[in-house]
């Protein structure tokens, strides 16, 4: 196995680099030279190569970016200063009763089962989540404070990557079976679901796919890293009224315009292109006939006014 292979604990190539932390080549370049972080060995061949602790560090200080600290305060700082930086940082807002316990305390079951390896117990507690809330209000509402717990609690050290992983791998799972519980959609608008090469991260899509079949939506998921020729190739195929794309926070913030305005351009016009995820927290809206979904209640606001074809 070599430095470009990421499925174990040897250290990734600077393009897997980039991928899993959402930071462009080029800034992990500057970062070096500027503040001596990241500290890359080199492989066999003499290109870069970012051992695991450093992968996982870069990603806590692109979350701590995408809250908007500047590189120059956290980038050189200690890993107890990111770690109460994490706890600081103001939260996104979930909505949530007044006198709501804190994500981690809410949460305390699930997160004790990840860090003693209980998977059974994990996938119990997610299902019997399932079973109280029903999938509307799981997706909209326990999901986002669940996903919350499970960031800050990684963020803040007290849970590992592989841990992260699992715990996403079995929410994803549960989130398929439910999916396919429900009747196929047969209304319309037909919307196409996928997610652009380089963004390997598909819960955000479940979760708009589970709200659009609870609303009868007929959907057509691609999954992840789909070529934008092969979308644009697969909303003529299906006649798809909508091509939404899904983008995490670890997806390159350089590329999102450029790449959804490639897509943008490959469409028909009468095709809507919904883009939404934590990685368009920072977009600008300034692409024509691109619709950004800050959240989920933005389905209910766009579907009425999507003719379709």
């Amino acid at each position: 196995m070599n430095a470009a292979e990421d499925s174990s604990g040897l250290p990734v190539n600077i393009a897997v680099a980039e991928r899993e932390t959402g930071l462009g080549k080029d800034t992990l370049r500057v970062w070096e030279r500027r503040y001596g972080f990241p500290r890359p060995v080199r492989d066999a061949h003499g290109d870069r190569a970012y051992p695991r602790d450093q992968v996982e560090r870069l990603r806590q200080i692109k979350r701590l970016l995408d809250l908007g600290h500047r590189p120059g305060r956290i980038v050189g700082a200690t890993d107890d200063e990111l770690r109460q930086l994490a706890v600081d940082a103001p939260r996104a807002a979930v909505p949530e009763p007044a006198d709501a316990a804190s994500p981690e305390d809410e949460f305390q079951p699930e997160l004790d089962a990840l860090r003693s390896h209980d998977v059974t117990g994990l996938r119990r507690l997610l299902s019997q989540r399932f079973a109280r809330n029903g999938l509307e209000r799981m997706v909209t509402e326990a999901l986002p404070r669940l996903n919350r717990a499970v960031g800050d609690a990684w963020s803040n050290g007290r849970l590992a990557i592989y841990e992260e992983h699992l715990y996403t791998e079995q929410l994803k799972s549960l989130l398929r079976q439910a999916i396919g519980g429900l009747p196929p959609g047969t209304q319309s608008p037909r919307v196409l679901l996928g997610t652009v090469p380089g963004e390997q991260h598909v819960l955000g899509l479940l979760m708009v796919e589970a709200l659009l079949v609870l609303r009868g939506i007929q959907v057509v998921s691609l999954g992840a890293q789909t070529p934008l020729g092969e979308l644009a190739a697969a909303a003529s195929a299906h006649r798809a009224d909508i091509v939404a794309l899904s983008f995490s926070s670890a997806f390159p913030a350089r590329q999102l315009a450029p790449v959804v305005k490639q897509l943008r351009d490959l469409l028909p016009a009468a095709t809507q292109l919904w883009i939404g995820g934590t990685g368009c927290r920072r977009y600008a809206g300034t692409i024509p006939g691109v619709e950004h979904l800050a959240d989920f209640a933005d389905i209910d606001r766009l579907l009425p006014g999507v003719s379709p074809g």
